[in-house]
C-alpha cells in the first residue's frame, strides 16, 4: 500500500506545484480520457453489433429498390452516423480547451511572480522560482494533455469515417443488387 500512497503524494505535490489551474486540467483530462475510452469501446464492440443488425434488417426487407426504401436506407445511415459522432464534438472541444487552461496557468503564475517581486523584491530567488513553476507547469500539462488527446481523437475520427463508409458501401451493394 505504501506504493500507492507514495504515488498519491507525488501526484498531489505535482498538482500543488501547478496551482488550481492544474487541478482543473487534471479533472478535464479524466473526463477526456473517459470519453475517449467510451468511444473506443463503442467503435470496437457495440457498433459492429449495431451494424450487423442494420444490414440484417436491410437484407430482410422485401423492397430495397423503391424511393421509400432509399429513404429508409438514408435514415439508417444518418442514425448510424449520429451514433458514431456522439461525444466527438465534446472531445474536440476539450482538446482545444487544454492549451487555453495552460495559458491561464501561465498568467496566474506570472501574477504571483509579480506579487512576490512587488512585496519582497528580487532578492529571494526561492519565492520567484515557486511562481515561475506555477507558471510553467500548467502550460506544459495543458499542451501534453492536448497532444495526447488529439492523437487518440484523430485515430477515432478516422475510424469513425471508415465505419460510416463501410456501412454505406454494404447497404449500397444490397440496394444496387435489388435493382
Amino acid at each position: 500500500m505504501s506504493g500507492f500512497s507514495h504515488l498519491y503524494y507525488l501526484i498531489e505535490a505535482f498538482i500543488h506545484s501547478g496551482g488550481p489551474v492544474l487541478l482543473a486540467i487534471t479533472l478535464l483530462l479524466l473526463l477526456l480520457w473517459g470519453l475517449l475510452l467510451e468511444r473506443g469501446y463503442y467503435f470496437l464492440f457495440n457498433f459492429p453489433k449495431y451494424q450487423k443488425n442494420l444490414i440484417k434488417n436491410w437484407q430482410g426487407r422485401s423492397d430495397t429498390g423503391s424511393w421509400y426504401a432509399l429513404q429508409i436506407r438514408q435514415t439508417d445511415l444518418a442514425q448510424a452516423s449520429m451514433q458514431l459522432k456522439q461525444n466527438m464534438d465534446l472531445i474536440n472541444a476539450l482538446i482545444k480547451v487544454f492549451p487555453l487552461l495552460g495559458l491561464l496557468g501561465t498568467v496566474s503564475g506570472m501574477i504571483q511572480v509579480f506579487d512576490v517581486v512587488a512585496v519582497h523584491g528580487t532578492g529571494n530567488p526561492r519565492l520567484l522560482a515557486s511562481g515561475i513553476s506555477l507558471a510553467t507547469i500548467p502550460t506544459m500539462a495543458g499542451l501534453v494533455c492536448a497532444l495526447s488527446g488529439l492523437f487518440i481523437f484523430s485515430r477515432l475520427h478516422s475510424h469513425s469515417k471508415k465505419l460510416q463508409a463501410q456501412l454505406a458501401r454494404q447497404l449500397t451493394i444490397n440496394y444496387i443488387a435489388s435493382k
